[in-house]
């Protein structure tokens, strides 16, 4: 066959089949153990062993769960009251620069199937092994072989692989034996080994990172269709060759989860796992203003239980606010803040809804002693930066279409960036905004920024501002109540501005737990 040339599916799908039938040859295995062994022997050639690892089944069973029995389920043991403390993660590879990439894994599988490494877990788990512990040649060829007559792509088959029985596209729960192989097997995850207590709070950081970029349609469902628009994929395919798991800064960061976790944890002083409007309203020295706060409670971006019975929202609808206020230059975060804007819910920000939200921010201004400009002033430098395509009438078309969306919603409900907004020239903005080259984002530079802040205060052993001791540290002082009882508690809960569907129903029926 001419070089390069690509297999028919059903030729590479017989291609596959043969492969695999010689693999699992005893004399293939033999041969493979002996050319280990010879590697290993002191005085073998050099530079071999970069992809070989410790042989064995063809597809034995990865370290995962394929249907987990509840991350922090109801009656596990409680962790130790001394031992227990949120890691800070592993030495990391500096944020600028080309990134690391580490020995290349499992070359049977991806020759055999033409698959990242890191699909290892939906393969196994799709061929039937989480029944069995291990998996025949010839049911894996059996159920390739039915995927291939109906996917054609990459994104078609990891929904195929990952998806419960008899749907079409993901939910969040789809997500979790994916994401706990990753957190068992990554090199960059290895000290969480010790800390097993925190994988839940990691997955479901990660869940909602996905959710929120790939899920365009905020329908709380991945379609095939979306998959192949985002770039989520392409991230999965660098989990193999990337060791520093925080150079994946679009969903695998563990220094974003821990940025996000920490602040999360400030805001959350009864350590239920859920902050109502008095909680948020804190974030930033209560930079937000109240009117915001509202109507992120009142069901604009946020549809779960709590919300509207309990007016509180969860860790997961936490993940989506923080993203959404450092970083209000994606879509998502534009159309989050849109929602909140357009109080009747016509798909238009008219002049009334502005001044609702200015009004604040005018009384705000007034008690700091600074003059606010005229509501009428205010909005005549709003349409001149938004530059609607109607006069009088904003859509979220216009405000995806502006450079400076950050800047329209900020003067409107965030003192403390309004201001910051002021001291700087419009050129500026619109030269930062127009910048060209691998940048990092707002959320990647708060990230950062952040995480370099919580790791010194840790090394100086500062009190946090939460009533604890001043000599325990940081962490311990924000984690202390997490070892019980609440660490006996399932973590995942509904991310309530995605949908209805409560991770964990499946496993515990659905009952609502009492809150700790």
């Amino acid at each position: 066959m001419p070089p390069g040339k690509v297999l028919q599916p059903v030729l590479k799908m017989k291609v596959d089949e043969l492969f695999l039938c010689w693999l699992s040859e005893s004399s293939t295995q033999a041969m493979l153990q002996d050319c280990l062994q010879r590697i290993k022997m002191p005085g073998g050639p050099e530079g071999v062993g970069g992809d070989a690892g410790q042989p064995g089944p063809p597809f034995a069973a990865p370290a995962l769960a394929c249907r987990p029995r509840g991350l922090d389920s109801p009656g596990a043991p409680s962790p130790s009251p001394v031992s227990t403390a949120l890691p800070l993660g592993a030495a990391s590879s500096a944020r600028s620069g080309p990134p690391v990439r580490g020995p290349r894994r499992s070359a049977g599988t991806r020759v055999a199937c033409g698959c990242p490494l890191y699909w290892k877990g939906p393969l196994f788990c799709g061929a039937g092994g989480e029944r069995t512990g291990s998996v025949s040649v010839h049911k894996f060829v059996a159920m390739w072989r039915k995927m291939l007559q109906s996917c054609h792509d990459d994104a078609a088959k990891f929904v195929h692989l990952l998806v419960s029985p008899g749907g079409n596209s993901l939910a969040q729960e789809d997500f979790i034996p994916f994401l706990q192989d990753v957190v068992n097997t990554h090199p960059g995850l290895a000290f969480l080994k010790e800390a097993s207590e925190f994988h839940s709070r990691y997955i479901t950081t990660v869940i909602q990172r996905i959710f929120y970029t790939v899920n365009r349609s905020w329908s709380g469902r991945i379609t095939c269709a979306e998959l192949r628009r985002s770039t989520f994929l392409q991230n999965v395919a660098l989990l193999e060759d990337e060791v520093d798991i925080n150079q994946l800064t679009e969903f695998f960061s563990y220094e974003h989860f821990y940025v996000i976790y920490c602040k999360f944890w400030e805001l959350d002083t009864d350590h239920d796992l859920l902050i109502d409007a008095q909680d948020l309203a804190r974030h930033n020295d209560h930079a937000i203003s109240t009117k915001m706060i509202e109507r992120i409670f009142s069901g604009a971006v946020t549809r779960g239980k709590k919300v509207q019975k309990e007016g509180k929202i969860s860790y997961a609808d936490f993940v989506w606010f923080l993203i959404s206020e450092e970083d209000k230059k994606t879509p998502t975060s534009i159309e989050y803040w849109f929602r909140c804007m357009d109080l009747d819910g016509d798909g238009v920000l008219s002049m009334f809804e502005l001044e609702y939200f200015y009004e604040e921010q005018c009384r705000r201004l007034d008690s700091m002693a600074i003059e606010a400009l005229p509501f009428e002033d205010c909005l005549c430098q709003m349409l001149d930066l938004v530059k609607p395509q109607s006069e009088g009438r904003i859509t979220l078309h216009d405000l995806k279409r502006c450079k400076l969306a950050s800047v329209f919603f900020d003067t409107f409900f965030n003192i403390e960036k309004y201001l910051d907004h002021e001291q700087r020239e419009q050129i500026s903005l619109f030269r930062e905004s127009e910048s060209e080259g691998p940048e990092l984002s707002d959320w990647e530079r708060y990230a950062a920024e952040e995480y370099d802040i919580l790791v010194a205060e840790e090394a100086m052993g500062e009190p946090w501002e939460d009533g604890y001791e001043a000599e325990l540290s940081p962490v311990d002082q924000k984690l202390s109540a997490l070892r019980s009882p609440l660490a006996q508690r399932p973590f995942f809960e509904a991310p309530t501005g995605l949908g209805a569907v409560e991770l964990y129903e499946y496993e515990h029926g659905g009952d609502d737990l009492p809150p700790s």
